[in-house]
């Protein structure tokens, strides 16, 4: 396996010549966002990794490991070095674009009112989230415009009071000034039902935070079949 991305398996085809790259670049640029097919993303992404060849296998290769164009950017290193063709550097053109998807989603969170930019916290929290193998707890603390001031990573493992201790969490809030509060977890079973567990944490938190000045908005639940939100299903 190729430790830096380069294969020279990918070279001689006429499909991975530069005409090919160069009419895959002109759909890009003036096709638009549905101009092409995931894998046909992937293929042009990894034009960083490898100077000339086809890179078309090892993109096939990838949506057919990982199912989807997503699953293939959040997909961490070592995951990605086991797909035939791949190594370092490839592995670093694709882990470069899910940083940079991340990035922007949070400055489209950071740059408004969170309540007033639902759906922006929704992309962000699913770009970040959506696809982790592992049950991760977050707190965002927002300010009294609702502009994150942030974003805790409080730990990994189920949402429950050996995990996430209701008085630590507001007690956080009230050292760093925040006024409100939204909790975040994910279910990598991509299931985004809340479970008892999940209800019984946010409402002894809520109720924490009435006593003390801070207000719960809402418990969001990220999987990859979706979000809920734990006050839209009036749980809270």
């Amino acid at each position: 396996m190729p430790k830096n991305g380069r294969d020279s398996r990918t070279g001689g085809a006429s499909h991975g010549g530069t005409g090919h790259r160069a009419r895959l670049r002109a759909r890009l640029l003036k096709g638009g966002a549905e101009a092409l097919a995931d894998y046909e993303v992937l293929e042009y992404l990894l034009f960083a990794a490898f100077r000339q060849g086809d890179t078309k296998p090892i993109a096939k290769r990838l949506m057919a490991r990982f199912g989807t164009l997503s699953a293939v950017l959040n997909a961490d290193p070592g995951s990605l070095a086991e797909v035939e063709g791949m190594g370092e550097a490839s592995a670093a053109a694709l882990k470069a674009v899910a940083i940079a998807a991340r990035r922007m989603a949070r400055n489209e969170v950071e740059s408004r009112p969170v309540l007033g930019s639902w759906q922006a916290l929704l992309d962000y929290l699913t770009v970040d989230m959506a696809h982790l193998t592992v049950e991760r707890v977050r707190v965002l603390y927002l300010n009294t415009q609702n502009r994150l001031i942030q974003d805790h990573h409080v730990g990994d493992g189920s949402i429950d009071e050996a995990a996430i201790h209701p008085r630590e969490v507001i007690r956080r809030g009230l050292d760093i000034g925040a006024t409100a509060l939204i909790l975040v977890h994910n279910h990598p079973s991509g299931n985004p039902e809340p479970s008892r567990a999940d209800v019984q944490i946010t409402n002894r938190i809520a109720e924490a935070g009435r006593l003390l000045g801070i207000t719960v908005h809402d418990h969001v639940i990220v999987g990859r079949q979706g979000h809920v939100s734990l006050r839209a299903k009036g749980l809270i």
